[in-house]
């Protein structure tokens, strides 16, 4: 995931200076090597770290994305590019619930490093691990109603105004400050631009993606990818916050604290794999009566988000319509 709190199982298959955003004047800030920075997260192939940015008077601290030292040569050059990829689409991005761009830079090794917003946020899949360790149920509905919201608002952004796909929505790629405060999409470095048909304008990119979480248009071979895939796994980020589990994953959602020694190798054994991929790419099942009303309208707005049809799935403007009215989002007909 790359976020400023990664603790995802499943991840994104992705001493310097830095001068601040804009790329042009201002005193260059140091960036202390990685040892001496505090490790907020990381995701395949990188690390992210909190800089507090001294002698700047009420200065808000960056959450810096570095390339684990650990990869390979090969490796490197793969997630450098993303990086590199990545830091071109957040600068000229500006919206409240996408984390801000702040600096990206060549360090003196030769790496990059990407510098974001850093508010205090964790990730969402954090917060859902903690309630699930915790012993407790869904998250309250209003909470879920919020982050819906804000999730929606960032994906009509990237979608009408950006024509970009995100292409990895999962609850590791949402940060949120304090209770709630604030909502916002991270890890943009594996979108897909869209054109005027909200289709992915290069036939020959390719949908990296979270395997839960993808749709079945983006496991076929030729399946037309647009901006309906985000919605599916949006959908699915929402039924995390529902049930505190890993789509398709029902298996190991044990606790593992209570587990006697040996346990876990028998449960990984036990792992039904093909059964695991057959279900890929459709809506995991959901106990909607035990969830009781208040979840009634993102109940309904799950089950319109995961249909196998990406057609039938509402648009990010559309869900952001239903949510600012209040109202339950209705059947895309096709």
């Amino acid at each position: 995931m790359a976020s400023p709190a990664a603790g995802c199982v499943f991840q994104t298959p992705k001493a310097s200076h830095m001068r601040r955003p804009g790329g042009s004047g201002g005193s260059p800030i140091t960036i202390p090597a990685s040892p001496f920075m505090k490790k907020l997260g990381c995701g395949t192939g990188v690390n992210v770290y909190l800089l507090n940015r001294p002698g700047k008077l009420n200065a808000s601290p960056w959450a810096v994305k570095k390339i684990n030292h650990l990869c390979n040569s090969k490796q490197t050059v793969v997630y450098q590019q993303r990086l590199s990829e990545e830091a071109k689409i957040l600068k000229e991005i500006n919206h409240p619930n996408i984390v801000g761009f702040r600096a990206f830079t060549q360090a003196k090794d030769g790496s990059k490093c990407l510098a974001m917003e850093y508010g205090g946020e964790q990730s969402l899949n954090d917060l859902i691990e903690k309630r699930r360790k915790e012993g407790l149920k869904a998250f309250p509905a209003a909470n879920i109603e919020k982050v819906a919201l804000h999730v929606a608002r960032g994906l009509q952004y990237l979608h009408n105004e950006k024509k970009l796909l995100h292409g990895d929505m999962k609850s590791c790629n949402v940060v949120i400050k304090g209770d709630f405060e604030t909502v916002k999409i991270c890890d943009v470095g594996v979108s897909l631009q869209l054109d005027e048909n909200m289709r992915v304008s290069d036939p020959d990119a390719e949908y990296i993606g979270t395997e839960p979480w993808k749709p079945k248009e983006t496991l076929e071979e030729g399946g037309e990818v647009t901006d309906k895939a985000d919605i599916f796994a949006y959908g699915l980020t929402l039924w995390e916050m529902m049930t505190l589990s890993m789509p398709h994953l029902e298996m190991l959602d044990d606790d593992d604290d209570d587990d006697e020694e040996g346990e876990g190798d028998s449960m990984e054994e036990s792992f039904d794999e093909d059964g695991y991929y057959e279900r890929l790419g459709t809506r995991p099942a959901l106990d909607s009566e035990a969830l009781g009303d208040s979840y009634r309208r993102m109940v309904e707005l799950f089950y319109l988000c995961t249909e196998e049809n990406p057609k039938k799935r509402p648009s990010a403007s559309q869900i952001v319509q239903a949510l600012e009215l209040n109202t339950a989002p209705q059947n895309v007909v096709d």
